[in-house]
């Protein structure tokens, strides 16, 4: 199966729950796995396991991950008295009372009204707790994602084979061609000659000597057979499927390597167009892999 390195994913638990998280993840090509997270400080120490979850099912690409979490309190804090801070209260009311000498009328409700002397305290649920409740939501967005990549990988299959083909019918006049190069040079020397020396005898001997070499310096055999080696191993690695993107990229390296041999070596203008037009369809494949986990 070929994947993309292109997704989204998105998860939250049921409303109504005491916690309610959300979780987004989108992904882009890279030439590694790249987790970023972004998380509520309170649960910061689950950052690891989240990252532990995401190596398991992907192995190339950024991926940002966004967590949000709501909390809906029931009522069940529990009120805490800060007795110093009412102390303290109470000694500057006192001195208030001695120094402007008033009535002192201080009651218990009056001090438990001022600020932080009495909190309402909400109890803190584990991070074991709120684990179990945003692992699913994890493995969820993952599992969308997985299945993106799969629906967009296969496309990105589809189109690249597509374009080999197309490769491929070009090589084939291209080696149509290369079989015509030394004849057609051969004409070329012998029309040329024969206006240069007018009528004088030409050696056929020195011709045929040019032309062998012209001929091996022209020669693309190699270059051609290559060319379809590349071709065919790109059939292979799609058939074989999972992480195949830095290997199709090292073939595409070497297709091109090959095209641009071919180029240089060519003196006809019809070869020189259909090495154009293949390097045009593999600088295309290339942007294609690019995107391959």
């Amino acid at each position: 199966m070929v994947k993309s390195m292109t997704s989204f994913g998105r998860a939250s638990n049921e409303e109504g729950s005491k916690h309610l998280f959300s979780v987004e993840m989108k992904s882009v090509n890279s030439r590694y796995l790249d987790v970023n997270v972004r998380m509520p400080k309170s649960i910061i120490s689950l950052e690891e396991e989240i990252r532990k979850l995401v190596n398991s099912k992907l192995s190339r690409g950024k991926v940002d991950i966004f967590i949000n979490q709501k909390s809906y309190s029931k009522g069940d804090g529990i009120a805490k008295v800060n007795i110093k801070l009412a102390e303290s209260y109470f000694n500057c009311l006192k001195e208030i009372e001695e120094k402007l000498q008033l009535k002192n009328d201080v009651t218990v409700l009056q001090i438990a009204r001022f600020p932080d002397v009495i909190d309402i305290v909400e109890e803190e649920d584990s991070v074991e707790e709120i684990w179990q409740v945003i692992k699913p939501l994890i493995i969820s967005s993952l599992d969308m994602m997985d299945n993106m990549r799969k629906i967009e990988g296969e496309k990105l299959k589809e189109d690249i084979l597509a374009k080999l083909i197309e490769i491929e019918n070009i090589v084939l006049s291209i080696e149509e061609i290369s079989y015509t190069v030394p004849n057609a040079y051969k004409k070329k020397i012998e029309l040329r000659l024969k206006d240069l020396l007018d009528g004088v005898d030409i050696d056929e001997g020195r011709i045929a000597q040019e032309i062998a070499i012209i001929a091996d310096k022209s020669a693309v055999d190699e270059e051609i057979t290559r060319l379809k080696s590349h071709l065919n191993q790109m059939r292979i690695t799609f058939e074989e499927g999972g992480q195949i993107g830095r290997k199709l990229d090292f073939i595409i390296q070497e297709m091109n390597r090959e095209a641009n041999t071919i180029a240089s070596k060519s003196s006809d203008m019809d070869m020189t167009n259909f090495v154009i037009n293949i390097k045009n369809l593999i600088e295309k494949i290339r942007e294609q892999v690019q995107n391959i986990e």
